[in-house]
């Protein structure tokens, strides 16, 4: 029962992961206890003894703490829910704090170092980086773009789908991280390259003749036959690219937070981020680039106060 519960309510992706946690860090504690056995005291103890599978046996980070008691939580409900046992242990239990991490983003000038470099690279890459930091997209939306999702009217991009991996790695098209579709717009400036890097992608498409066997999807970012890329592609490439140019490494998804942290310092409301970034829920958004709006609301107040104190000044010198 609860293998098809899984198969039907979790994605390929979140599924494997599941799995994994429950193979490496759930079954070797509770394996030999039956589900109502398990009291607070044995969770409690167990959040405390969860070390890496690797050799190093570190403890988890506490993210991957975080998810795993989030696994155990999930069968205890499902279990409560199906009358498998009385009452969920978990409820009693403080989910694992997990240490929050600042955002690690580029500078404006940075970026101007960036895309500087980006000139010696295929405009496919260009025009990725470009998205990434324009739209904030995650690398598997980015991937999952298709033609008809660019908007080139009304200078909007349709967040539709994304590219993940499934089982065995296998790379899989799928929804959203939160399920949802969305539209997000886009600068001008963005839109030319679009336009010019389409017009690009259609003679490559027609120079391969019948090497080109996708012939359902009209992915944006794709390999010589028209297949979408692995998912881990752009990840190699962007290691790679900031080597070679000795641009300071951050993360490809760290485009993302600087593409949020940007709109912040332009004074852009934290819903309408949270809308563009796709986030579930605003407390994500607010709790992700606190710092960077905590920073963005004082100079708010330091540009009001510049005002006032010109009123102030004024209205007594009367």
């Amino acid at each position: 029962m609860g293998k098809k519960y899984a198969s039907k309510e979790l994605g390929e992706q979140t599924l494997t992961i599941y799995q994994t946690h429950i193979k490496n860090h759930i079954l070797p504690t509770f394996s030999h206890k039956r589900l109502d056995q398990i009291k607070p005291i044995h969770i409690v103890n167990w959040l405390d003894d969860l070390k890496r599978t690797d050799k190093t046996e570190n403890q988890l980070s506490s993210s991957t703490k975080k998810y795993v008691y989030r696994v155990m939580r999930n069968i205890m409900e499902r279990a409560t829910e199906w009358q498998l046992i009385s009452s969920n242990s978990l409820v009693n239990v403080k989910k694992p704090k997990e240490d929050k991490r600042e955002v690690n983003v580029y500078t404006n000038k940075e970026i101007e170092e960036l895309f500087e470099h980006a000139q010696n690279q295929p405009l496919y890459w260009r025009v990725f980086t470009s998205l990434a930091l324009a739209a904030g997209l995650r690398r598997g939306e980015l991937l999952g773009l298709e033609w008809k999702h660019i908007d080139f009217e009304n200078n909007k991009v349709h967040v539709r789908q994304s590219i993940g991996r499934g089982k065995d790695n296998k790379p899989i098209i799928k929804s959203t991280k939160s399920g949802k579709a969305r539209t997000v717009s886009l600068p001008a400036s963005v839109m030319i390259e679009l336009v010019q890097y389409k017009s690009h992608w259609e003679t490559e498409r027609d120079d391969a003749g019948d090497s080109w066997i996708e012939n359902e999807h009209e992915f944006v970012f794709c390999n010589i036959d028209g297949k979408h890329f692995y998912p881990t592609t752009p990840t190699t490439w962007w290691r790679r690219f900031t080597t070679k140019a000795k641009v300071r490494y951050i993360r490809l998804h760290d485009l993302r937070h600087t593409s949020a942290t940007l709109l912040i310092n332009q004074g852009v409301h934290a819903k309408i981020i949270s809308e563009r970034l796709g986030h579930a829920d605003i407390r994500i958004t607010m709790d992700t680039y606190g710092h960077a709006l905590e920073i963005a609301d004082q100079e708010a107040a330091n540009k009001l106060d510049s005002i006032f104190d010109r009123i102030q000044t004024k209205s007594t010198s009367y």
